[in-house]
């Protein structure tokens, strides 16, 4: 687990490593075809949890789907909050994967958000921790993307073949190999002490 003593570790670098790994791998490999449009218009929002405790991420991503439910999409559209000092362990992170689900289901929300989930270690079931398919999900951090249920709507809707995105990405990725990944530069020394 990186370390908060770690000058390397602060907002402004952290957020430049998710932006790198968002600009050559999420953009860069087209893993979502979505993403593109909300970033190039400045509409994603990078927070920095210092959250030590699951419960106090909760509570931080409580606040964020408050705030991107007060503002407006096209001036804020989707939220990266990225979580380095905790819930480092993949296993850890999927099992609170069932309270961010139900943080989201709350009245309040009315079903408007979705959190899509990013981790250094994303695993999908029956694959090795090597997989290379793994790596469509693999950020730098520990992150939990906040989308809006309207924007994805209408991204799958102009998509034709949005069902087949998994599919393309694993394609994408086998035919790119670890070297591929590498070559994109995705293995920096941030990369690493994300994983660490």
């Amino acid at each position: 687990m990186p370390s908060q003593k770690d000058p390397l570790m602060n907002d402004d670098n952290i957020i430049a490593a998710t932006r790198d790994w968002l600009e050559k791998a999420v953009i860069g490999l087209n893993l979502c075809p979505f993403a593109k449009a909300v970033y190039v218009k400045n509409q994603v929002r990078y927070v920095v949890s210092h959250a030590t405790r699951p419960e106090d991420l909760l509570g931080e991503l409580l606040d964020e789907l408050r705030h991107l439910q007060d503002t407006d999409a096209e001036v804020l559209d989707t939220t990266l909050l990225i979580h380095p000092w905790v819930l480092n362990d993949f296993l850890d992170y999927n099992d609170f994967l069932d309270t961010v689900d139900l943080a989201t289901a709350e009245p309040e929300f009315d079903d408007a958000f979705q959190v899509a989930s990013l981790h250094p270690h994303y695993q999908f079931a029956g694959t090795e921790p090597d997989d290379i398919e793994n790596y469509t999900n693999r950020s730098p951090y520990p992150t939990l993307h906040l989308l809006r249920e309207d924007s994805v709507d209408r991204a799958v809707a102009a998509f034709p073949d949005a069902d087949h995105i998994p599919d393309v990405n694993i394609d994408t990725l086998n035919k790119l190999g670890h070297a591929g990944w590498e070559a994109l530069g995705m293995n920096h020394e941030w990369f690493e002490r994300g994983q660490q």
